[in-house]
């Protein structure tokens, strides 16, 4: 019973971490170096991340300064962040690209506060359907005899305490993505 509840507590936590994942690449009104992990640029005949090019920094609030290590790959960066779904606009200076984040609109807030929250529910379908089966896995084994009823009960009882864990985490990170998103 032990391994069927670390094996879901460790895809929980697969579901959660990509749940940050998704809430970093969520744009709010602050420039952010995550914003742009997503951007892959053509260089050398592939894409390849921004981070794996150039480095990414925010010297304030609403800047972001992007310094590649080729300045060959100035334009294909700039291009990369002009077709990326981040509607912001680079400024190639021919050393460096710096992109100022503007404020959202309370529109696009709104936008992205119903794109969190869709993402938070994805994730709480994924951790809900790993309950399922670690139910499932539980109620085969009490079945072929390798564990007791009393065991499942309990195995039963303990995923669903993790569930109600990391669905209460899920919550903690929306509303603080929300406020973060919010926030003028």
């Amino acid at each position: 019973m032990d391994e069927v509840k670390s094996r879901t507590e460790e895809k929980m936590k697969k579901s959660l971490a990509a749940l940050r994942d998704e809430f970093n690449t969520i744009r709010t009104g602050r420039a952010s170096a995550s914003l742009f992990d997503r951007v892959r640029v053509d260089a050398y005949g592939q894409k390849t991340p921004l981070n794996q090019v150039a480095t990414v920094s925010v010297p304030e609030a609403r800047l972001v300064v992007i310094q590649p290590w080729d300045k060959g790959l100035l334009g294909e960066i700039e291009k990369a962040i002009q077709t990326s779904e981040l509607s912001v606009n680079p400024a190639n200076d021919g050393k460096v690209i710096r992109i100022t984040i503007p404020p959202l609109t309370e529109e696009r807030r709104k936008e992205y506060v119903k794109l969190a929250k869709s993402h938070a529910e994805q994730c709480r379908v994924a951790i809900r359907n790993v309950r399922r089966d670690a139910n499932e896995e539980l109620r085969k084994r009490q079945k072929a005899g390798e564990i007791s009823e009393d065991i499942e009960k309990r195995g039963v009882d303990e995923v669903q305490k993790l569930t109600d864990h990391f669905v209460s985490e899920i919550d903690k990170l929306l509303d603080a993505k929300e406020k973060e998103i919010l926030e003028v």
